[in-house]
């Protein structure tokens, strides 16, 4: 699948996104420059659970699933994002994610990301504060 550069021409889509919505104009800028773009089929496996973590995720328009094993499938929209944790940790991905309809998402890869966390100090506590929630969530579905 072709994977082309964004550009700065997407700061403004970015900057809608809540993960982003707090950083400045150039920085978006920034992300945006370093950002690929990308389609994903209906039903196309996006990451797949054991695969090495290579690139970070954020829907732009569409739906998909991810999938952990034993879960109930949790639903992605624009504006979210996965695929933070085996950039961080370098572990293998822990759930597949399958575009549940035509997907056009905006990947960051490992070197893009790690910088744009590393720079960005805003994305990095909303990057915390989500994945917190996320273990929030996950321990309290575990204990039922």
């Amino acid at each position: 699948m072709p994977t082309d550069s964004m550009g700065s021409g997407w700061a403004d889509v970015l900057e809608e996104i809540p993960l982003f919505a707090s950083l400045s104009k150039r920085h978006l800028n920034k992300i945006a420059r370093l950002g690929k773009a990308r389609r994903y089929a209906r039903y196309t496996p996006i990451v797949r659970s054991g695969d090495r973590g290579d690139s970070f995720y954020v829907i732009l328009d569409g739906t998909a699933l991810v999938k952990l094993p034993g879960k109930r499938a949790k639903r992605l929209g624009a504006g979210d994002w996965f695929g933070e944790m085996a950039l961080l940790d370098a572990a293998p991905r822990t759930a597949t994610v399958e575009a549940q309809t035509d997907v056009f998402a905006m990947l960051l890869g490992r070197s893009a990301f790690l910088k744009t966390v590393q720079d960005e100090p805003k994305l990095a506590i909303a990057l915390l504060q989500t994945m917190a929630q996320r273990l929030r969530a996950s321990e309290r579905s575990a204990a039922h």
